[in-house]
């Protein structure tokens, strides 16, 4: 008996969870509209591959699947994918384990480069004396934890 408890359980749950999720034919807008905001990062759909290459002034260079989109205040937020642009919400620990431990074979470094601190951390980082010491905050967030400059609005 419990094991069916759980089992319909975890059945109900995973129907309400694919219910809250856009359907493949809801268009992005419609969605966005009707959940208001969703931060999970979703593949956009071929026909807004136009509009994602306008809004970042790529010509027709979009790759099919080098974008994101999510919901914010009802509109459209896309991110164009690149090598060291993170979509995905900002890293704002104070506190970065590899930071440390490179810290410590590397004392008085000026600067801990991205490879080790990652490219989704808000600060900027150096060794002092052992330690991974913060040394500024160059990026800016938007009100959703998403580094402001990577996403745009689509119109």
């Amino acid at each position: 008996m419990r094991g069916l408890l759980v089992f319909l359980s975890v059945a109900v749950l995973g129907l309400l969870t694919a219910s809250a999720g856009a359907s493949a034919d809801e268009a992005p807008a419609q969605y966005c509209r009707r959940v208001v905001n969703d931060d999970v990062l979703r593949r956009p759909p071929e026909s807004l591959a136009p509009a994602i290459e306008r809004v970042f002034g790529l010509g027709n260079a979009y790759p099919p699947g080098a974008a994101f989109y999510r919901c914010a205040g009802g509109d459209v937020m896309v991110c164009a994918v690149g090598a060291n642009l993170p979509c995905g919400k900002a890293n704002t620990s104070t506190a970065l384990p590899a930071a440390a431990e490179w810290c410590r074979t590397n004392a008085n470094a000026e600067f801990v480069p991205m490879y080790v601190t990652g490219h989704d951390t808000i600060y900027d980082w150096r060794c002092t004396a052992g330690m991974a010491t913060i040394t500024g905050q160059p990026a800016k967030l938007n009100a959703r934890g998403f580094f402001a400059e990577y996403w745009r609005g689509l119109p």
